[in-house]
């Protein structure tokens, strides 16, 4: 009775998916969080009479054979890359990339990160770190007697003091982009650090190498789509209900077999 293993592995599915949809729902909120999306592949098959074999009885060819199929398993919970509205903060330190790329952020270990939220802090010492305080690269640090800080669109971080009209250039935020940032590693916290299927990080100016640019005074929303992820979790939950009776159904055929006499 294949039919329990096989809507087993339908269920386990369908449970996977949900969860994903969890995940895209809870973090509608995040800033430049990217929805997920669980991607499945179905397993290998049994063959009970390969296609192409020649028929013992007249010699003909069978057209199509027989394959019974084994069920079904996840291939990947893929990143779905967009992006995000801009949402206006008026935060002085609040930055959006309107186009790819990341900032780099240094880890307490000494690993570099990257994130694309841009609402960031600064120290008692003037340091621009991020919310979780990991210093973003390359470290810029605003004075103490700084009246306001500006941050144009490739990067340049500007300082103005009471006694000049100029502003005075403290450093210029540079972005990184990847050959498949699909294949970044999320590690929470709105962090993603590099492997080897998402390729070394491109480190430029934004703007350049097809990176985009900084926006000040915006925040970049999540890509989660509520209307899109409710389609989704019902046709989920119907498709493990589907996925029960069939087991249901196979143990009552089960039933019967065992009550012949």
């Amino acid at each position: 009775m294949r039919a329990l293993k096989i809507a087993a592995t339908g269920m386990s599915a369908q449970q996977m998916r949900v969860e994903v949809i969890s995940n895209n729902l809870s973090n509608m909120s995040t800033t430049g969080y990217n929805a997920r999306r669980a991607e499945f592949a179905d397993l290998h098959y049994q063959q009970m009479a390969r296609p192409g074999t020649v028929n013992a009885a007249d010699g003909t060819v069978l057209p199509t054979g027989i394959q019974l199929g084994l069920g079904v398993r996840p291939s990947a919970v893929s990143v779905q890359l967009a992006q995000g509205a801009l949402s206006a903060t008026g935060g002085d330190l609040d930055m959006a990339i309107e186009g790819a790329g990341y900032f780099e952020v240094t880890l307490p270990s000494g690993q570099i990160a990257y994130t694309r939220d841009g609402a960031l802090k600064r120290t008692g010492e003037g340091l621009i770190v991020t919310a979780d305080g990991h210093p973003v690269a390359p470290e810029i640090t605003i004075p103490s007697d700084a009246r306001s800080i500006s941050i144009n669109a490739d990067g340049e971080v500007y300082a103005y003091f009471a006694e000049a009209a100029e502003g005075q250039l403290l450093g210029q935020f540079t972005l990184s982009g990847f050959t498949n940032a699909k294949g970044l590693e999320a590690i929470g916290s709105n962090l993603f650090v590099e492997t080897e299927a998402s390729g070394p990080a491109i480190q430029t100016t934004p703007g350049l190498d097809g990176l985009g640019t900084v926006r000040q005074g915006y925040l970049e929303d999540s890509t989660v789509d509520a209307v899109r992820e409710i389609t989704e979790l019902i046709e989920a939950q119907r498709g493990y209900e589907l996925n029960s009776k069939v087991i249901s159904a196979a143990d009552q055929m089960l039933a019967a077999t065992s009550q012949v006499r």
